[in-house]
């Protein structure tokens, strides 16, 4: 039997949306690395010592930097020492991710797995178009689906009347969305973008990833994440709500300028990514409560 949708509670979350009151905050230390990152007058060492006071927090960032997905050579023991061989958008990246990563796991099984897919992909694509800062672009992709996450935690029932019209009217997720809920995962994500005072750089690709021609500031990165969400859907990796492969916008996949022989060999070099992080990603996770303070210099 199908759950009655609540228009009412569903304009309700609208409005909590433009107030503000349905999105989660993002944890202190997180929001002000978030927010340092952006500083150019900000160093390393600072960022370094402002994480090194959350021990948990430290040892991901050590464990990240002398895993073998970098492979420096000698140990890596400081976290300032670690920032500066990371830099700041790898840092921001992982501190995001860790803070993500619970709320992604326990409200669309599989949506993580999607994300880090989607992240990989989008890393490879930034690489070989010589961009400045790949791990801004990965951060992007990682983040894309961030929205539906806020959804499910604000709109239990209508999350169930979206996926029983998936089903029944074998639409995409977000089909379902804007005609049932008249708003949408990439819409919600930009607002809780706004609300975690994270750059636009990042903003766009999220509000714009399933709509590249909409992107005004930042096309060629929210071109890549277009790409690297269809892909991944295309190849399988994780569960992003729906069993459907986004259309390609063929005005992005022209602007990557990428071949369709440049298929395999972007997607074996995403694969072999993706095997480190998916390890990684569960790995961080465990490191609990009993882990040492990191030592900062």
């Amino acid at each position: 039997m199908a759950i009655k949708w609540d228009e009412e509670k569903t304009a309700g979350f609208r409005e909590k949306l433009r107030q503000a009151r349905a999105l989660p905050t993002l944890p202190g230390i997180v929001s002000k690395i978030t927010q340092m990152v952006e500083d150019p007058s900000v160093s390393a060492e600072r960022i370094g010592r402002v994480i090194a006071k959350d021990h948990i927090l430290a040892a991901k960032l050590l464990k990240l930097v002398n895993s073998a997905f970098y492979g420096f050579p000698g140990r890596i023991s400081t976290v300032s020492s670690a920032v500066i061989l990371l830099g700041f958008y790898v840092v921001r990246s992982l501190v995001l991710s860790a803070s993500i990563f619970e709320a992604m796991e326990k409200t669309v099984v599989g949506l993580w797995e999607h994300s880090l897919g989607c992240a990989a992909i989008a890393n490879v694509i930034a690489r070989r178009l010589n961009l400045n800062n790949p791990e801004e672009v990965s951060t992007a992709a990682l983040l894309h689906d961030i929205g539906k996450v806020v959804i499910r935690e604000n709109l239990a029932e209508e999350a169930a009347v979206l996926d029983e019209a998936i089903l029944s009217e074998n639409i995409s997720l977000y089909a379902a969305e804007r005609r049932i809920l008249k708003i949408n995962h990439t819409q919600v994500g930009q607002r809780l973008c706004r609300h975690w005072n994270l750059p636009d750089r990042l903003a766009e690709p999220i509000a714009y990833h399933h709509e590249p021609s909409k992107s005004a500031n930042h096309y060629v990165s929210t071109a890549i994440v277009h790409v690297a969400d269809v892909l991944v859907r295309a190849r399988g990796f994780g569960f992003g709500g729906d069993k459907w492969v986004p259309p390609l916008d063929h005005n992005a996949w022209a602007a990557l300028t990428l071949r369709e022989d440049d298929l395999p060999g972007l997607i074996a070099e995403a694969e072999e990514i993706l095997v480190e992080l998916r390890g990684f990603s569960f790995e961080i996770q465990n490191l609990g409560e009993k882990c040492p303070p990191a030592v900062e210099s």
